[in-house]
């Protein structure tokens, strides 16, 4: 297996295996008592986080897409729920990923992470506002969202109030409070990750040897082949018959290539004496 090949193959299997913890995350979402009840607080960008730090910001958007996929299945929201949450997880992982890939340090990933949140907090505005209440109106009037942020405040008279004092502090919220999680358990997550890198290295290393030790003794048993001599023609070959007169050939005419090389060294001096 070429590094190349190799290195492929580890981001996919890391890939899919954040992808699953991230949808296991999102399917165990909760409610919280200072939001509507269809707003849902989970830590499914942690996985997605810690995938945007080790392997970069496209294996993070990946894992959010896989994600909200399979979270489709058990949807309650028609799809609009998963749709608002991919938008805001790429909005989150893709600027916190970038600035660690550019400052590789505990302060690159510490402000990598307030930025993505920050990031994803104030653009909640403008994707909330325009592609998810949208939706949401197509099945629940708009008067009736609004209703229930009043619920819980009563000052809130438009969408965009509801958006700017509930969501986009929400929305950061959540961002800082899964890149806490992130560097909470990032450093052992890494650790498994190195173990799990070498343990394939030595068994990538243990295939490569056994590869070059059959060929070596596929080698060895082309050279060690005997050929014979026809005393006839002085044909050489390495069947029971001379390929050129058609008889049999004897075990006492059998010679090897060390042999062949030995005999002509010695003719070779004979007529140089």
């Amino acid at each position: 297996m070429s590094k190349y090949h190799y290195s492929k193959v580890r981001y996919i299997a890391f890939t899919a295996l954040f992808a699953a913890l991230s949808a296991v995350l999102m399917y165990l979402s909760f409610s919280v008592p200072f939001m509507p009840s269809f707003i849902k607080l989970d830590f499914s960008e942690v996985p997605a986080l810690i995938a945007s730090f080790s392997m970069g910001p496209l294996s993070g958007v990946l894992v959010c897409l896989i994600k909200n996929l399979l979270n489709l299945f058990s949807t309650s929201t028609a799809g609009i729920g998963e749709l608002s949450n991919f938008i805001l997880g790429v909005l989150f992982v893709v600027p916190a990923g970038l600035i660690y890939k550019v400052k590789r340090t505990r302060v690159g990933a510490l402000i990598g992470s307030v930025v993505g949140a920050v990031v994803m907090g104030v653009l909640s505005l403008l994707t909330n506002y325009y592609i998810a209440y949208p939706v949401y109106e197509q099945i629940m009037p708009i008067e009736a969202i609004i209703g229930m942020y009043q619920a819980i405040f009563s000052d809130v008279a438009t969408l965009w109030d509801c958006l700017i004092i509930f969501n986009m502090p929400y929305t950061i919220f959540k961002g800082l409070l899964c890149a806490a999680i992130t560097f909470l358990i990032y450093k052992p997550v890494s650790m498994a990750m190195k173990m799990i890198d070498s343990k394939l290295r030595v068994r990538r290393y243990d295939k490569l040897v056994e590869k070059r030790k059959s060929e070596n003794d596929t080698h060895e048993r082309q050279n060690s082949v005997i050929n014979r001599t026809c005393p006839n023609c002085g044909a050489i070959t390495d069947k029971d018959v001379c390929p050129v007169s058609g008889k049999a050939l004897t075990e006492e005419q059998k010679e090897t290539p060390s042999d062949k090389s030995e005999s002509v060294s010695d003719s070779d001096q004979s007529k140089q004496a």
